[in-house]
This record gives structure tokens, C-alpha cells and sequence, in this order.
């Protein structure tokens, strides 16, 4: 958790070195979890399908989690989560307004247990489909994410999680 907190902080403190593009912070909750997340996002620099109302765009979204399952009154357990995942997101031409987005990515967890739940393998597709609005071209948005996390069949059992998740997100550029 000290590592994350590290990183977090010299992502924050020095945008450009790292090109940065956005930042945010999640929190989720699943049965029995809770879920915070911090992540950095870089944009593509592409525009698909644009048109005067709007376009599509796309991410890279990096991101480090903690994991809180509360397994029995005063017993909790908790896993860490890093993952990476190319967002697709529709928004307005002008940028500021309500966008719509998906993606599919790479999570990896530190652990394959957590309270009673069992993860099959450490390595974890996370999809998810999100709506929200931009306050400006630099700035705010909040937005909404259904996420689910699973092994995508690599490995039996495929358990998984999904997540309901609110997002602030702040855009430097």
C-alpha cells in the first residue's frame, strides 16, 4: 500500500515527466467488497467516426487497486489489483457534456484468495461499460462503471466479481 501511495503521489506531483493525461480515482463495491482505485490515463490522439455532435475516442487507462472483503463481523481480507486497459469512449465534439465508454484489459491481483471468494488464477480480464460528464475540455468529470473482473475461461472454475463503481476523473489536457 506505501508503494502505491509512493506512486500515486510522484504521478501527481509530476505530470509531465510521466505525460499524464488524466488521473482518477474509483471507488467500487461488489458482495462483501469494497474497491478503491487509482489510475493515470493517456489518450490516443485519434478520432473515429466524428461528426458535429461528437466522435470516438480512445485511452490508455493504468491503474492500482485495493480490494476490502469483509468476511465475518470485525474479519476483513484484502488483495491488490494493478491492470491496464484500452478505453473506447463516445463524447460531444465541443468535449464538455455526457460521454459514454468500454473497455477490455489486463488485471493482475497479488493474491487468488480473498475472505471466502476464490480466484481460479491471478491474472484477471477486466471489462467494463461507463457513463458520465465531462465539465470541460481541461478538468472534472464524474461518471458511473460497471466493471467485471474474471479469468475469462483460461482456467476453471471462472469466478468472478463485478464491481458498481462512481469516478472522478481530472483531465490535464
Amino acid at each position: 500500500m506505501r508503494l502505491m501511495a509512493g506512486v500515486a503521489v510522484v504521478a501527481v506531483c509530476s505530470p509531465p515527466t510521466f505525460a499524464l493525461d488524466g488521473l482518477s480515482v474509483d471507488a467500487g463495491q461488489a458482495t462483501h467488497t469494497d474497491m478503491i482505485r487509482l489510475s493515470g490515463q493517456w489518450n490516443w490522439s485519434r478520432r473515429w467516426l466524428e461528426n458535429d455532435s461528437g466522435y470516438l475516442g480512445a485511452y490508455w487507462d493504468a491503474g492500482f487497486a485495493q480490494w476490502d472483503r469483509k468476511i465475518a463481523l470485525g474479519q476483513h481480507n484484502d488483495l491488490l489489483e494493478v491492470g491496464l486497459t484500452p478505453v473506447f469512449r463516445f463524447q460531444s465534439a465541443g468535449v464538455q457534456g455526457i460521454y459514454f465508454e468500454g473497455g477490455i484489459g489486463l488485471h493482475l491481483l497479488s493474491s487468488t484468495h480473498l475472505g471466502n471468494k476464490r480466484f481460479s488464477s491471478a491474472l484477471q480480464f477486466g471489462d467494463h461499460l461507463g457513463f458520465g460528464y465531462r465539465f470541460g475540455r481541461e478538468g472534472l468529470e464524474i461518471g458511473y462503471r460497471f466493471r467485471h473482473l474474471s479469468n475469462g475461461g483460461i482456467k476453471k472454475p471462472n469466478d468472478g466479481i463485478d464491481y458498481q463503481e462512481i469516478r472522478l476523473q481530472y483531465w490535464f489536457r
